[in-house]
């Protein structure tokens, strides 16, 4: 995979050193840019200057400007885009070899100590802004990581979060799935599981009242939940359609996780705002999805890996390791027959099923399965902003734009992402480490 004008997505220290310059400048800001990228009109400008005053872009001009009395940040040698935005993560956990025993002796604290390590490596990836759809650790840790980021407290995207996913009953999501029959319990709305219309209805303002910004049901069987079928429908259409209403009440929008086809059908009908995973996707679903402005968030990375680590003997159940097997070589193919039929698309990535910091690696599936590279950036920024339904604050380098994070981290802008134009291509994965 070899373009000349593919970006290497790694956060290089010359832009680091750029936006602490701007966050410590309590003036103006003239950020001088070798190239731009435009995601509106899928093209790389040349030479730019965007200029920064407070937390918004005030201007962007052509060639190199430098206002009087303004800070200059020298980035000729770089190319300036938009802060990526990943759609699907799990910042409160992290694939490992004892994940399914962990939720026996593991507290909320511990979920949220970790979240705080895998939310600064997400930042430091260059990914400015997540929705996190599913939350370990009682449902509200991503609540509080939330908060702790936006008050300064711990460095981190923004995030936008559902906390715990709701579920049927043995459903993926279901949080008592494979403990003993002694232990199971009943678990019901407030747990996040339900089994009627009424139950959704409560389940959606138990995640209002947790602090959710965003609704996630589990509308299919899942690949790493204790169970045996991945892809059977798990929600009635008036369940699903229950949770829509009660979601549009309180203004929050909806992600509906979907391997199977009738589970998609079901959720895209009942007007879900996504679809994450979507892949044992039907030619028909798509062009419901088409019909109805639904969004599709792919995670390919995430089904790449689970079959990567299925075939490794003992890191995941016998139960799971046959589900993981089957997706990995079919999701990367529904992402290329879903572009190709003009689904909408933001970039999502399922971080945490696989190690976070590694989103990147995203981009690159993306292109091999037949999405140009700009196309796939424009996924993960102005795409992304109309899914989160941001497109005012984030998703182009543009006046009025945020410029940088808001109470997270001074040494990553938000506004605007500072990549190296590369020869060679998109790396072959994203070190997990800051200034990769």
């Amino acid at each position: 995979m070899t373009r000349k004008r593919d970006f290497v997505l790694a956060v290089l220290p010359l832009a680091l050193a750029a936006a602490t310059a701007h966050a410590q400048a309590p003036g103006n800001t003239a950020v001088q840019c070798g190239a731009l990228v435009d995601v509106e009109g899928l093209r790389v400008l040349g030479p730019h200057t965007i200029l920064v005053s407070g937390e918004r872009i005030t201007a962007v001009e052509a060639g190199r400007v430098a206002p009087a009395g303004a800070t200059v940040v020298d980035l000729a040698g770089h190319t300036c885009m938009p802060g990526l935005m990943d759609m699907h993560t799990h910042l409160t956990s992290e694939t490992n070899r004892d994940a399914y025993s962990e939720g026996f002796r593991l507290n909320p604290p511990d979920y949220a100590f970790r979240s705080v390590v895998y939310a600064e490596r997400t930042l430091m990836a260059g990914f400015t802004s997540v929705r996190n759809l599913g939350d370990l650790g009682g449902g509200t840790v991503s609540v509080a990581l939330r908060n702790a980021i936006a008050q300064g407290l711990v460095k981190g995207p923004r995030v936008l979060t559902a906390g715990k996913s709701i579920a049927t009953t043995g459903g993926h999501a279901d949080p008592t799935n494979g403990w003993a029959k002694a232990i199971q319990g009943d678990p019901g709305p407030a747990e996040g599981v339900i089994n009627s219309p009424d139950e959704a209805r409560k389940a959606v303002r138990q995640r209002y009242k947790d602090g959710a910004d965003v609704i996630k049901i589990t509308a299919s069987g899942g690949v790493l939940s204790f169970a045996k079928n991945g892809q059977n429908p798990q929600f009635t259409l008036d369940e699903a359609k229950a949770i829509v209403e009660a979601a549009r009440d309180y203004g929050l929008t909806v992600a509906a996780h979907a391997h199977g086809d009738e589970a998609m059908r079901r959720a895209v009908m009942a007007g879900v705002d996504s679809i994450e995973h979507g892949t044992y996707m039907s030619d028909a679903t798509m062009k419901l999805m088409k019909e109805k402005g639904t969004w599709y968030v792919p995670t390919i990375t995430a089904g790449v890996f689970v079959g990567e680590m299925a075939a490794q003997p003992g890191y995941y159940p016998e139960i799971v390791r046959p589900k993981a097997l089957a997706v990995a070589p079919i999701i990367q193919k529904t992402f290329g027959r879903a572009y190709k039929a003009g689904v909408k698309i933001a970039f999502g990535t399922d971080a945490g099923v696989f190690p976070h910091g590694q989103n990147a690696r995203e981009f690159e599936l993306m292109v091999a399965a037949g999405m140009p590279p700009l196309e796939a950036i424009r996924s993960a920024t102005l795409n992304a902003a109309e899914l989160l339904g941001e497109t005012g604050n984030l998703g182009t380098v543009a006046p009025g734009k945020y410029a940088v994070s808001v109470h997270s981290v001074p040494s990553l802008t938000t506004g605007l992402r500072c990549a190296a134009a590369s020869a060679a291509g998109w790396p072959r994965s994203v070190p997990s480490t800051a200034a990769a």
